[in-house]
């Protein structure tokens, strides 16, 4: 796996993620550099190359001079999720995607989701886009903060979440006005698919729908937006 651009790299760097090689632009190899200053403290090997070298390892042609190779992203448990709004003592606040397929739009929702204190996402295991490079690129570096569970089944999830406390809200058209609702509360909120928006059997388990006021003649927004609206509004909320 490889993961390019100043931003992403420095944040892999400074993750629990096991960073193989860092591949540097030659360039650089006599500056001082706190990328690659930070790559040595960490005894993480340094591989310095012409530009155009990189140009072709490149993925993204974006890797402004750093490329890491990484070993491919690590999943983690449901629990693991909670256990981390435990520990940092805070109440969970947590984000389903419910087929979401397109890599740019995950990307960016792990951005915002890093961003507003989102303590993990889950994800179902099939028809859906798992973590890849293009959504760790888009995501510029969040992903390496953000816990993301692969489930089988997202009802299951749903349920223990349920058990544990957790309310469970699909963020969709035909509920109640988000900004009406205290979501000031071990919350866990749905995204639906980029087409189709979250399937009724979801939409049915779940304890509410949460919708955003729209005033244009379009009645959806992307998922990515709708996503970070959403979380931002828990996050105002919280902060209050």
């Amino acid at each position: 796996m490889l993961i390019e651009g100043k931003n992403a790299v420095r944040e892999a760097l400074n993750s629990d993620l096991t960073v193989n090689k860092l591949m540097a632009d030659k360039n650089l190899e006599h500056r001082k550099d706190d990328i690659i200053n930070l790559a040595y403290q960490k005894r993480i090997k340094v591989e310095f190359l012409p530009k155009h070298i990189l140009d072709k390892k490149s993925q993204s042609q974006h890797h402004q001079g750093y490329i890491a190779e990484a070993v491919d992203f690590q999943y983690c448990e449901v629990e693991d999720i909670l256990k981390k709004a435990q520990d940092k003592n805070e109440i969970p606040f947590i984000v389903l995607l419910d087929g979401i397929e397109d890599p740019h739009n995950f990307g960016a929702i792990i951005r915002s989701c890093e961003c507003a204190g989102v303590h993990g996402i889950i994800i179902p295991k099939n028809r859906a886009c798992q973590v890849n490079d293009t959504v760790i690129r888009t995501s510029t570096g969040a992903i390496s903060n953000m816990l993301i569970a692969k489930v089988t089944n997202l009802k299951d999830s749903i349920d223990y979440l349920k058990d544990n406390g957790v309310w469970v809200f699909v963020a969709e058209t035909g509920g109640e006005n988000i900004y009406d609702q205290n979501l000031n509360q071990p919350i866990a909120v749905v995204i639906g698919s980029e087409g189709n928006g979250v399937k009724q059997s979801i939409r049915s388990y779940c304890d509410g729908i949460l919708t955003l006021p729209l005033k244009g003649s379009v009645n959806s927004l992307n998922a990515s937006v709708a996503c970070g609206v959403v979380i931002f509004e828990i996050l105002r909320q919280r902060l209050k």
